[in-house]
């Protein structure tokens, strides 16, 4: 088998396991083994599924200096795409399920839940960088490439703030994800950045 292929597999097999959770969920829906409100069900699972794929993207750096394995980042930008295509499935479920295409309603939804505008913000911030992840934009922005793309780590911020505000009921839950963020964006910090090729070091050698 050719490299070539080889990382093509790769990406396929990453594709399908990234629509997996959509296709589960679905499934439950058309069966109805979503439960009493299959059309709220679908708004957390995606909205979960979104947070999923935002934590697995911004693993894939730390994971490529720690085993400096070329096949993590040759899915860098796939699974960003990803993030924004669930963060996009989660507002599209929001006006079809919970405001029924009513978008009067949206105002008093704004002053009653106020989570939803930090949800908005986030989805802003995930199509500006969905919309320069290419490579014509890297070589538009230059340097400027970099520091955009760093909007992603208030992005998860602002991710978190939306689903703690929005279901406070279920706080353990919350803080697995937390907990979760904190160890990831941990990785970047340089002391701990410089650290990882040296563990990948004592981990060959152990």
């Amino acid at each position: 088998m050719t490299a070539q292929r080889k990382w093509q597999l790769w990406r396929t097999g990453v594709f399908l396991a990234a629509l997996a959770p959509l296709v589960l969920w679905s499934g439950q829906v058309a069966s109805n083994a979503a439960g009493p409100e299959p059309g709220r069900y679908l708004l957390l699972n995606i909205g979960l599924g979104g947070l999923w794929m935002l934590l697995l993207t911004l693993s894939l750096t730390p994971l490529t200096k720690l085993t400096r394995w070329k096949g993590f980042a040759l899915i860098r930008r796939q699974l960003g795409l990803w993030t924004l295509a669930y963060a996009s499935l989660h507002l599209l479920s929001y006006a079809l399920f919970i405001l029924g295409l009513d978008w009067a309603m949206l105002g008093s939804e704004l002053i009653e839940r106020p989570y939803i505008l930090v949800g908005l913000l986030a989805l802003i911030g995930l199509v500006a960088l969905g919309a320069t992840s290419n490579r014509w934009s890297m070589r538009r922005l230059g340097k400027r490439w970099k520091p955009l793309h760093k909007l992603s780590y208030p992005i998860l911020g602002l991710i978190l703030l939306h689903f703690f505000w929005g279901v406070r009921a279920d706080l353990g839950e919350w803080t697995l994800y937390a907990t979760a963020s904190a160890l990831i964006m941990a990785t970047r910090l340089p002391p701990v950045a410089r650290r990882l090729p040296r563990l990948r070091q004592r981990l060959i050698s152990a």
